[in-house]
């Protein structure tokens, strides 16, 4: 991601021709408007044509207007209150059909984690995963509801995972204080990220711990930290972020430990149903 995007813009607009001066003016005071406009509305709100945009987006080396977008996106994601997070979300969807448009992103976003997901650095999580010692597993604010889907299966199958939740720094360290270079920490972090969550992984890298990443991309605060990063698509929608390609991103990682334990897993799945069904864990739906 080019993080000094809006620095290149302005150290350029001499060599811009008219038009292209005046999406650069517009992007420089409104960026977090711009990142959710299509080619063609982004001219409109200029007044010059699609066609302008796009060449605007290839002088500044993107491939096309998608590229410039994307970056402009990444730039203010971490920025923005949720006020204007609300703002932009209602900009972006207009007046069109909300439920189909939320689903169109989260198809966009599971497509892109697909694309763009280091499959050798998912091969080794999962070999970390099966060999560790301890299983830490963190994630905080919205990401804590992460935390807490892959803790309930990775329990089903291993007797060494701890879920890490507090309400305070100093309670934090007390989960992780003894963690060490046999164990691996599973860090969940979106934005806006949590300064928390970053603390404890840059705590556990430091004691030799095997950290793996499931964050929304390579410039994400946790990535220098992690030994292994998923890249898992989120976009926000309007007070929410799309968690759809983070949660199939851990789908993935449980079916794949599974697999790999299934003859382990065999008898330990044939003493849980005993136990479910001894004590009506489940409610019994009986067929006419």
């Amino acid at each position: 991601m080019r993080k000094d995007l809006m620095r290149e813009i302005e150290e350029s607009l001499p060599t811009f021709s008219k038009g292209q001066k005046m999406i650069a003016n517009y992007l420089i005071n409104n960026y977090d408007k711009a990142a959710y406009l299509t080619a063609a509305k982004l001219g409109r709100e200029v007044g010059v044509s699609e066609s302008t945009v796009v060449r605007f987006a290839i002088e500044l080396g993107f491939d096309g207007y998608p590229g410039l977008q994307r970056t402009l996106q990444e730039i203010i994601r971490n920025r923005l209150t949720t006020k204007q997070r609300m703002e932009v979300a209602n900009t972006r969807i207009g007046k069109g059909d909300i439920l189909n448009n939320v689903l169109e992103s989260d198809i966009d976003n599971i497509r892109r984690t697909m694309e763009e997901i280091d499959r050798e650095a998912f091969s080794t999580a999962v070999q970390k995963i099966i060999a560790a010692k301890n299983i830490y597993i963190i994630g905080m604010r919205s990401s804590a509801s992460l935390a807490s889907f892959l803790t309930h299966y990775f329990r089903l199958m291993f007797d060494n995972v701890r879920l890490v939740q507090t309400t305070s720094g100093s309670e934090m360290f007390e989960h992780i204080f003894r963690i060490g270079e046999d164990d691996v920490m599973i860090a969940i972090s979106f934005p806006r990220y949590s300064a928390r969550l970053i603390n404890a992984v840059t705590y556990a890298k430091e004691q030799g711990c095997n950290v793996i990443a499931v964050t929304d991309s390579l410039q994400s605060p946790i990535a220098p930290y992690a030994n292994q990063i998923l890249v898992s698509r989120s976009d926000m929608a309007s007070i929410v972020d799309s968690f759809v390609a983070p949660l199939s991103v851990l789908n993935a990682l449980v079916v794949a430990i599974a697999r790999q334990m299934q003859p382990n897993l065999n008898d330990v799945f044939d003493k849980l149903e005993h136990i479910w069904d001894e004590y009506n864990a489940y409610a019994k739906v009986h067929e006419e």
